[in-house]
């Protein structure tokens, strides 16, 4: 039998799922253990009674100063400006991607403007952001913006071309307009390209986020990290480094499922 013919099981592929997952935190546990051996002091590896007494400091117990509990606030302030940068992107990526994919004059118009832009390095726009917008909230989910809508924009727009042309065809034989045929024939089709697209956007979008954040922030995930970085606080910056990346896979998970749950025929996973 081929390799390439076997399947696991539910079980079996639950247990390959978690395998890495609990190798990593075993290498951890060993590294710590070894580290603290050799120096109780250490704050390079902290054990994981330290960061479980970390996670509860910040998620739990009120800050003395201020009366909020950290990792909740921060968080707030992260996933407003991830979320207003992310549907903005979003509602421009869709309703350009349509017409360059759609209008052959507005993709000789836009495209290649579209695809230089894409090749910008965001980060390298940040101090100009900052200048222009200043250091509040507008600069950074303009950052967010700016670096995932042209990737966004080539992607559906790709989508949009690569319909079969017999479609269009068919729609306008029965009298359909632009319009009609946008809205009905085109946007049905390039909706579950866009929730794919917006998963496929969340690593980038997370990145622009702290490094703004760690930029110029008074609150945020990324500010709280780049903050105390400065003390070698990493009981501190691993369980926000973990959290950022739980928010992250809840978010790919429920795009996912949004996509499934809108459009099933999009679920390539069980046609094959």
């Amino acid at each position: 039998m081929r390799w390439i013919n076997t399947r696991p099981s539910n079980g079996a592929r639950l247990a390959l799922m978690l395998t890495p997952f609990l190798l990593v935190l075993v290498a951890y546990a060993m590294g710590s253990a070894a580290r603290l051996a050799d120096n109780a002091n250490d704050k390079l590896l902290p054990g994981l009674s330290g960061l479980a007494g970390a996670i509860n400091r910040l998620a739990f117990m009120a800050d003395a100063r201020t009366g909020e509990y950290m990792l909740w606030a921060d968080t707030l302030a992260s996933l407003v400006r991830l979320f207003s940068g992310l549907g903005i992107a979003t509602l421009v990526a869709l309703v350009l991607g349509m017409l360059i994919g759609m209008l052959p004059y507005v993709r000789a118009l836009l495209s290649p403007f579209v695809a230089a832009v894409s090749m910008v390095p965001p980060l390298a726009l940040l101090p100009i952001l900052f200048i222009v917008a200043g250091l509040g909230e507008t600069s950074k989910i303009a950052l967010i913006v700016i670096g995932v809508t042209p990737i966004m924009i080539r992607d559906l727009a790709l989508k949009a071309i690569e319909m079969p042309r017999e479609q269009i065809i068919k729609a306008e034989t029965l009298g359909g307009s632009s319009w009609q045929i946008g809205l009905r024939v085109v946007l049905p089709q390039i909706l579950p390209r866009l929730i794919t697209c917006l998963r496929l956007q969340l690593g980038p979008a997370w990145l622009f986020l702290i490094a703004a954040e760690a930029i110029s922030s008074d609150s945020g995930l990324g500010y709280r990290i780049f903050l105390v970085r400065r003390y070698l606080a990493m009981d501190v910056i691993f369980p926000y480094v973990a959290w950022i990346t739980l928010l992250a896979v809840a978010m790919d998970w429920l795009l996912d499922r949004l996509r499934v749950s809108l459009f099933p025929w999009s679920d390539l996973e069980k046609q094959a």
